[in-house]
């Protein structure tokens, strides 16, 4: 063998060994990879709380676990906390399509919603609803939810940019279910507790 081949396959040799030491570690951190990129499309990612509208359940700063998991099986349904996708209306406002907005199921396909007298009704019955931050300040005459969509609120009902604004959000637009908040430390805590779900009705008088 010549010098000039020594030296020709000595980088060569460098390399393998390389490869051979690092391989595994290589093939760990792929995979890590390729598992993150799968669990945050199809199964669950952590977002951000920008804004006021979900105070007192969600501060802003507060980071949550969205699972994206449920909605393949079934509908949202109400009481749900919901992370979405802009609908058009708020799109043509201005708002960016990879934007995500949080907000409460509050009525589903068919049913009715009203505001009247600081009370959120359904089907005619007003709402037993704790976790809001107060009363809605504001009137909204009877709509009818259309198939395919959602009624949605923030629980910062007199803060909150949400259905009775800008109308019905379309249901392909959910991305997936708020269930966990992680952050602040200390403040770990299920979001949307059956406890507190708008489905509890105050008894009719």
């Amino acid at each position: 063998m010549t010098k000039e081949s020594v030296e020709a396959s000595a980088p060569t040799s460098a390399r393998k060994r390389l490869w051979e030491s690092q391989k595994e570690n290589i093939i760990t951190v792929l995979i890590a990879l390729v598992l993150a990129i799968v669990i945050r499309g199809f199964i669950a990612e952590s977002r951000y709380i920008p804004s006021p509208s979900m105070v007192p359940t969600l501060y802003p700063g507060d980071r949550i676990v969205v699972e994206k998991i449920s909605y393949r099986f079934r509908a949202p349904q109400r009481g749900d906390v919901v992370v979405f996708k802009p609908p058009a209306r708020l799109q043509a406002a201005g708002y960016p399509v990879d934007q995500a907005f949080i907000k409460r199921v509050i009525a589903t396909a068919g049913q009715v919603v009203r505001v009247h007298q600081g009370k959120v009704f359904v089907d005619q019955q007003p709402l037993t609803e704790p976790y809001i931050a107060e009363a809605p300040n504001y009137e909204m005459s009877a709509v009818q939810v259309p198939e395919g969509m959602l009624f949605v609120m923030g629980d910062n009902r007199n803060n909150s940019n949400d259905s009775h604004v800008w109308g019905f959000l379309p249901q392909e637009n959910a991305i997936g279910r708020a269930n966990v908040r992680f952050w602040p430390p200390g403040q770990f805590s299920f979001i949307g507790d059956p406890a507190l779900m708008p489905s509890r009705i105050a008894s009719k008088p």
